[in-house]
């Protein structure tokens, strides 16, 4: 079958496109034929740690296709099933999927739109519902809010019933993120929102504030919260990994700081997590209240084009690769 794998070293990360025997599903796995899988940053960016330097792998970590073959032990699945999920080496003709996080897909949903969910909306599960606890008529903001994750956390946002701010150094995507219900957009890649924060929430600050760039606007966003308000860490693009914290703020405002990652999750605490997605996220996904936001769809044969693109941060929301039979 074909396959990427990834490879990471001093100048950032490879593709390399291999020929491999499909797998076998082990206990509890699902084989799945891959029609379409869905990009994250994360894997591609060296720093982030899912990509180590010397170890190549099999790319691709979340993914949409149909059940060909069930592992010992698994129940509520049968073959042709559709479904949807985390799927380690998903940039491929065939990958395993833990059942415990398999999710059957939406009628009204197709492969490439489904492809986008799985990792982004698990996410933001983690971050505005698990631990962050948004909830209707409070204020979230978000930095970097064009990407997959910033997009997912407005638009469930909005479904929760919150208002929500979102940074981002386009104007142009700010605009376009209006339609999806961006109370207010601040054109900025600087640490120099609170202030326009404060004013939004009639000096109270964000409730919930969720930073996608990292080290550089992390004490802007402590200034930025409200009282008992909560900060979640999701990522770095800045690849500033230092921070100073005010520990006054922290200590006065009773702030809670949390990181968001599935890096060191247990299997079962990702099963956790892909539940918690289905109770809270998914039913507005069905109903169409949430659609998830493709930006371009790739060919098979595209991959390293949509790496490229997805590096080049032009993107607004989730970039799918299209897995077509061979």
């Amino acid at each position: 079958m074909r396959s990427y794998w990834i490879q990471a070293g001093a100048e950032g990360t490879t593709l390399e496109r291999r020929d491999v025997p499909p797998p076998e599903p082990g206990p509890g796995q699902l084989l799945l034929r891959v029609r379409a899988a869905g990009l994250n940053r994360g894997e591609f960016i060296a720093g982030h740690g899912l990509s180590k330097a010397g170890a190549a792998k099999a790319a691709g970590g979340e993914g949409a296709g149909e059940v060909v073959k069930l592992g010992s032990g698994v129940a509520g699945f049968t073959a042709g099933d559709r479904v949807m999920g985390r799927c380690p080496g998903a940039f491929a003709d065939y990958a395993l999927m833990d059942a415990r996080e398999a999710v059957a897909i939406p009628q009204r949903l197709s492969w490439e739109a489904a492809a986008g969910i799985p990792l982004t909306f698990m996410v933001v599960h983690d971050m505005l519902i698990a631990q962050g606890k948004l909830a209707a008529g409070e204020w979230l903001a978000v930095t970097g809010i064009s990407s997959g994750v910033g997009v997912a956390a407005l638009q469930t946002a909005k479904a929760l019933g919150a208002k929500v701010i979102g940074t981002s150094g386009s104007a142009d995507k700010l605009e376009k993120l209006k339609a999806a219900g961006l109370d207010l957009g601040i054109r900025t890649r600087a640490a120099d929102f609170c202030d326009a924060v404060m004013q939004a929430t009639d000096g109270k600050g964000a409730n919930l504030i969720v930073n996608n760039v990292g080290g550089s606007v992390f004490a802007e966003c402590v200034r930025a919260l409200a009282f008992q308000g909560r900060l979640a860490t999701v990522g770095y693009l800045d690849g500033v990994l230092r921070a100073e914290i005010d520990i006054e703020a922290l200590h006065s405002k009773r702030l809670v700081l949390f990181g968001v990652s599935n890096k060191l999750r247990s299997a079962e605490q990702r099963a956790q997590s892909a539940r918690g997605f289905v109770a809270d996220i998914l039913p507005a996904i069905a109903d169409g209240r949430i659609t998830p936001l493709l930006d371009r769809v790739y060919a098979f044969d595209e991959l390293p084009a949509a790496k490229a693109y997805m590096e080049s941060n032009a993107h607004l929301g989730k970039i799918v690769l299209r897995v077509p039979d061979a």
